[in-house]
């Protein structure tokens, strides 16, 4: 018993050793939150929570500065001498007193102007004044949700899993990271996860990351899904007005608190204050606010940025030691707020890494990163939990267990898998989660199309998922449809079936087969949703189909990281077919129906294919060069290659056809990049070519086909794997062919610029087109249109113009983007 009562004695003062605990307030007694609290001339810090509370551990006792430091409040610096633990040291600030004394104000402008142009002037050489560091980062996350409705769109929404109470509110995550990370200029970095905690899940791993929360707003341009423009900028004069709200100082150094809003209301900026150092002209903080129309995500209502710096004297540097992002959102009902905390101390400047320190793995875990105890956690985390989050750690941690037991998890499934009247018409899934298995319906009704070949046909199908652990990392999938078309008479049915080994490499194999119905263009250019309404309402009948009775075995990996491959081999048997129907529900008599034979819509009885069969082989080999990634426990996950552009070769023949002129090669590559532009927007281009061998009389199915379009109805969400104007099959090739595609997205570069019309939140578009195939002269669309058309969290609209140009003519109409239908094809 003594032993018991010495190890729970040893355990409380671990817990406790080396604390100074305290809470932080302002002259009435209100906490302060996000205090920046550290050791005078280091980096061992930490930073209050948002009930003013903090925890500083020190390795001894002994005398120590300890410096609170808050903006807009004057920083204090306390001597005291700690000669046991915990040690509680309780402060108070006052709301720093700003002046214009010291100022000279000019009568022609505001004294801010010559402090911001000043500030631009070094700010790449801010921007770079520490080559290379290392640091320990510790970061927190929590997303709140304050009313959430029952059922959205007719479908229950559920209590996400336990997390919400009764009035439909509360924390729906909650996670901590501690990690140690590494930087060289220019884009070496590293991070390697050493604690992750996430509430209510043990086996959980947090997606917190340091590069994530990595913000500078000496950068011109600040990525927030748009670019935001950053106050001090090198274009940040055409952008802001500023004012000189006055000045204070910290030590002997002179800060300006300077106010910045947007000259324009819908420019891509922020507004706020920011406190510049006199003389040395960098950041002392910042707190800047912008919205969910500004980096267009329509359902964040608020983006708040709050960001400290201490000063190196070895350095000559203001460093950035917290940070704090708090954000609201709304959408569908749904309405919440949240923050995350960035802490950063034990600055480590100009280190000796070795060639090793650095690859393009980015973050790593540390083993048992996600098993450290409550006793690690306290010993570890800089910045104390608040009383909400203890509790919600505490409740959920106790329900942790109870969640995973079959009794509540059959439980879940009970709500969830009540058949409802109107399923066998619009689906239904059944579920056993502890099983980790389920069965979907895919019901008729959504699926109804029409085309002359099948007339009216939907199908039906079941699909099988079954997972073999909590991240759904392996699983197996199988399902098999059943398809009819009323004018045809005729049922057919597929069926597949494909396992994921894992998320490491991705490794997958797969098998299909049966009968189905399929476009000549594989890439399906027309959806069927459209083709339905152009066929039924308009006669106009573009989508042109053939038989398909194939088998398919498919395998797929990443050989290693920016190399993946898919390989497929499958016997298939084409067979012609021909239109069915005349009906029509506006029938129109200077219009009728095309023949099914792409080649010559005006012959009814001349087939684009004859029957035969081959074996087909494709190999497509993916390349992203630089491409990073991130390694947990569980999987690899890549986060591409920005700055270079991603490169796919592929090698396509078939052999052993019922006839030898069906066989053929065919070499193709593809080149495609997304570009950010800064502030000026976003640039994409999608470069394809190609070439075949022993192909003069091969299948019409085996051509080149072009994503082309004849409905005037848009689907993409970009424009850079289509041509808008060009017939569907008019250009396809068995010979040599190129296509390049280029479009830029302004996002309020320019219309947000204009007055009126920059309240709509448009963005302006541009694109250019080519088409070169062998033995015709080149194709070539350009465009200019409008982009983010909607209301609200609605926006999936768009308008363009576009002018074609061939054989001497050239035509333009306008193309309508019809976003959302992607949703239901």
């Amino acid at each position: 018993m003594k032993q018991f009562f010495f190890f729970l004695s040893f355990i409380s003062f671990l817990q406790l050793s080396g604390q100074v605990i305290g809470t932080v307030t302002d002259a009435s007694g209100a906490p302060l939150p996000f205090v920046n609290i550290y050791l005078e001339n280091t980096y061992t810090g930490t930073t209050s929570n948002q009930e003013g509370t903090y925890t500083l551990d020190l390795t001894e006792p002994g005398k120590y500065i300890i410096v609170f430091q808050f903006l807009g409040y004057t920083t204090v610096k306390k001597v005291v001498k700690i000669s046991e633990f915990p040690t509680t040291l309780d402060t108070s600030l006052k709301a720093t007193a700003v002046s214009l004394d010291e100022v000279v104000i000019s009568a022609n402008e505001d004294p801010a102007y010559r402090i911001i142009r000043e500030t631009i002037k070094r700010r790449k050489l801010n921007l770079d004044r520490v080559s290379s560091f290392k640091a320990k980062f510790y970061s927190r996350g929590i997303w709140r949700v304050d009313s959430i409705p029952e059922k959205i769109f007719g479908q229950e929404v559920g209590d996400f899993d336990g997390q919400l109470d009764s009035t439909r509110t509360g924390i729906i995550y909650l996670s901590e990271t501690i990690s140690e990370i590494s930087y060289r200029k220019p884009d070496d970095f590293k991070e390697r996860i050493i604690a992750s905690k996430v509430s209510g899940n043990d086996n959980g791993f947090s997606f917190n990351s340091a590069q994530d929360a990595n913000f500078s707003f000496y950068e011109n341009t600040l990525d927030l899904n748009a670019d935001i423009v950053s106050p001090i900028a090198s274009n940040a004069l055409g952008y802001y007005r500023y004012k000189l709200d006055g000045v204070f100082y910290e030590g002997n150094k002179l800060i300006n608190k300077i106010q910045v809003t947007p000259r324009r209301p819908k420019d891509r900026t922020f507004m706020g204050t920011i406190y510049v150092v006199e003389d040395d002209w960098q950041l002392y903080g910042v707190e800047l606010t912008t919205n969910g129309e500004a980096i267009q995500v329509p359902f964040v209502k608020e983006l708040v940025f709050k960001q400290n710096f201490t000063f190196d004297q070895r350095e000559n540097a203001w460093i950035k030691i917290s940070q704090a992002i708090d954000f609201s959102f709304g959408f569908f009902g749904f309405n919440g707020d949240g923050r995350f905390i960035a802490n950063y101390s034990n600055y480590e400047f100009d280190p000796e890494f070795q060639k090793k320190d650095f690859s393009n793995e980015v973050l790593f875990f540390e083993p048992f990163a996600n098993k450290k105890d409550s006793l690690f956690w306290k010993e570890v985390r800089p910045v104390p939990l608040t009383s909400e989050e203890q509790n919600d750690y505490i409740r959920k941690d106790s329900l942790q267990e109870l969640r995973k037991s079959r009794k509540f998890l059959d439980s879940l499934d009970a709500k969830g898998n009540k058949f409802g009247a109107l399923d066998p018409l619009f689906g239904y899934t059944y579920t056993n989660t502890f099983r980790k298995w389920n069965l979907e319906y895919n019901a008729p009704l959504p699926g109804v199309h029409f085309n002359t070949v099948q007339g009216w046909n939907s199908a039906i199908g079941l699909n099988f998922f079954k997972w073999y652990d909590e991240n759904r990392t392996r699983w197996i999938n199988a399902n098999v449809s059943a398809d009819y078309g009323l004018s045809e008479d005729r049922l057919r049915f597929t069926g597949s079936i494909s396992k994921n080994f894992n998320r490491i490499n991705r490794l997958r194999l797969g098998l299909s087969g049966g009968n189905a119905v399929r476009q000549f263009n594989s890439e399906r250019p027309i959806s069927p949703i459209v083709n339905t309404i152009s066929t039924l309402f308009f006669e106009r009948n573009y989508m042109k189909v053939y038989e398909l009775i194939y088998i398919q075995g498919n395998w797929s990996q990443e050989l290693f990281n920016g190399l993946r491959i898919f390989a497929d081999v499958s016997y298939e048997k084409r067979n012609p077919l021909f239109n069915t129907t005349t009906y029509v529900t506006l029938p129109r008599d200077e219009i009728v129906y095309s023949s099914n034979n792409p080649l010559d819509p005006t012959d009814f009885d001349t087939p684009a294919i004859n029957e035969h069969n081959l074996v087909k082989v494709q190999v497509d080999a993916f390349i992203t060069f630089g491409q990073k990634y991130m390694t947990y426990p569980d999987g690899k996950f890549n986060l591409g290659g920005g700055k270079y552009p991603r490169l796919r070769f592929r090698f396509e023949s078939g052999l052993a056809a019922s006839e030898s002129k069906y066989n053929f090669s065919q070499i193709s590559a593809r080149l495609n990049q997304s570009v950010d532009v800064g502030n000026v927007g976003d640039f994409a281009y999608n470069l394809k070519g190609g070439t075949f061998f022993n192909a003069k009389d091969i299948s019409f199915v085996d051509y080149q086909h072009f994503n082309g379009n004849e409905t005037r109805v848009g689907t993409s969400f970009r424009y850079t794997n289509v041509f808008n104007l060009l017939p569907y099959y008019q250009l396809s090739t068995n010979k040599n062919y190129f296509e390049g595609h280029f479009e830029h997205n302004f996002e309020g570069w320019i219309l947000g610029k204009i007055p009126g019309i920059n309240q709509l939140n448009f963005n302006l578009v541009t694109g250019a087109h080519l088409l070169a195939t062998q033995n015709n002269n080149p194709y070539s669309e350009v465009s200019v249109g409008i982009d983010n058309i909607g209301w609200g969290s609605f926006r999936f609209f768009r308008i363009d113009y576009v002018h074609s140009f061939y054989q001497g003519r050239d035509e333009g109409a306008f193309v309508f983007g019809l976003k959302i239908l992607n949703f239901f094809d």
